[in-house]
Parts: structure tokens; sequence; C-alpha cells
């Protein structure tokens, strides 16, 4: 049985890193660079870094920033946002990061995902879901709609479709945000998850939502997902990244690198 992994969330904009409650009220958190090499040393399993405004605001994104954490940071590195073209791609993976996580440029052109795929291999491409809860219907039959450019725009996609969609055209991983839980801290999107995880052979990754220990013991267990994305209680302090992982190893899940 394959360890579960824990992985913090460097939402950046400007430069620094970030954090808001459902895509929104976003404020100052700290330096990327500086937070990424603590959580590296607390025993982190990746990291991931979102340049959250690149796709909205129809730039680049910030190499520089990239760079910087890839050379503090001796962990799988995972990076995303403005990312257009396989020239993007390279570029990323040439600033230091293992992989790259493709979302609203996806949706908008799912061909990208098989292009990445052949040129760099499925285990370098991730596929970021954004998704937002809206009832069944003809169009969305799970209740489940994607999103893009940060939550803006909806794009009449069940969730559930485009997710075995992107593993048909290459994509290696799936890190499922819900932003119905984003930022509130009061615990992953079970139902979602699990409806994901279950529909896929490759690994999903919950994100949005934690904020207690035992909400990634229960997204782990019932939402059946192979990795956690954590934010808000370890970016504020409220628990450490060895904290969780103990409490995890103590409810029977295997984890790596318990102290």
């Amino acid at each position: 049985m394959l360890s579960k992994r824990i992985i913090p969330c460097l939402d950046v904009m400007d430069g620094r890193t970030t954090k808001g409650i459902k895509f929104k009220g976003n404020i100052d958190i700290g330096d990327p660079v500086e937070m990424g090499r603590f959580y590296y040393e607390e025993g982190a399993d990746e990291i991931v870094f979102y340049d959250i405004t690149a796709s909205s605001d129809r730039r680049p994104i910030m190499l520089d920033v990239v760079r910087r954490v890839a050379e503090t940071i001796f962990i799988p590195f995972s990076v995303g946002g403005g990312i257009r073209n396989l020239e993007d791609m390279r570029d990323v993976l040439l600033a230091g990061a293992e992989k790259v996580s493709v979302n609203s440029a996806a949706v908008l052109d799912p061909d990208i995902i098989r292009h990445g795929s052949e040129a760099f291999g499925s285990q370098c491409i991730v596929l970021g879901m954004d998704v937002k809860q809206v009832g069944p219907s003809d169009s969305i039959p799970s209740g489940y709609e994607v999103v893009i450019n940060g939550g803006r725009t909806h794009m009449g996609i069940d969730a559930i479709w485009w997710a075995q969609e992107a593993e048909r055209l290459g994509a290696g991983e799936i890190c499922l945000n819900s932003i119905d839980a984003d930022g509130t801290r009061e615990g992953y999107a079970l139902h979602l998850t699990s409806l994901v995880s279950t529909q896929v052979g490759i690994p999903v990754i919950a994100s949005g939502g934690a904020g207690r220990p035992e909400h990634l013991l229960d997204v782990l267990r019932q939402g059946n997902a192979d990795a956690a994305l954590i934010a808000s209680m370890v970016h504020y302090g409220t628990y450490t990244i060895r904290e969780i992982k103990q409490y995890l190893h103590d409810h029977g899940v295997k984890v790596r690198n318990v102290w």
C-alpha cells in the first residue's frame, strides 16, 4: 500500500503567498521561498505552487519565484498557473519543477494534456480542477461543475466527465479543489472527492477545506484520496506537518517520515 502524501500549497500573487476563502479576500501570508523551505524541512511530501492570477491576468507564470523555491527544496515540486502550451511547460520544468499543473488552459484546449504527456511523460502532467456544486442537471449529471479563471467562469462541464477525459488524454494525476470548501477549514468535500477518486484510475489529490487533522483522515479514507493538499492549517501555525502526520499514523494511515 502506497503512503498517503501531505502536500502544502503555496498560492502566490505578486510574488507573495496569499490565502483567501472560496477564492476571495486573499491576504498576504509570507514569502513563498521561505515557506517552501520550511515545509520541506518539516517533512512535506511535495510542494504545490500556484501563480493564482496568471491565467486571469493573461500573463506568464513568475518563473523567477518558481526557480528560487525549487532551489531550496528537495522533494517533488508541482507548479501551475498561466501554463498555456508546451513552451510554458518546458520553462517551468527547466526552472526546477518536477510536475506542471494545467487547469484553465486544459479546459479551453484539452489537447495540451495530450501534448504535454507525449513530450514530458504523464507523470509530469497534473490536471488542476476547480469545481463548484451546482446541483444535478442534464448537462451536469453529477451536480459538480468545472469552473476556470480562479472560479470566475462557469464552463457547463461535468466534473466527473472532465476527470475521466483528462485521464484518457494522458494526465498522470488530478488535483481536485472544491471552491465551496476552499479556505473554510470545515473539512474537504468528501462526496465530490470520493466520486472522482472512484471514477478514475490515476491518483487524486484532495484540495480545499482542511482545518484539522481529522479532516485529512476523513478525506484519505472516506474520500479515497491519494493525497491531501493543506494550506490554512499550516500557514497560520495551527498545526505542523509533523503533528498532522503523527495523527494520521496513530490512526492507521500509512505516511512517510513519522517522528
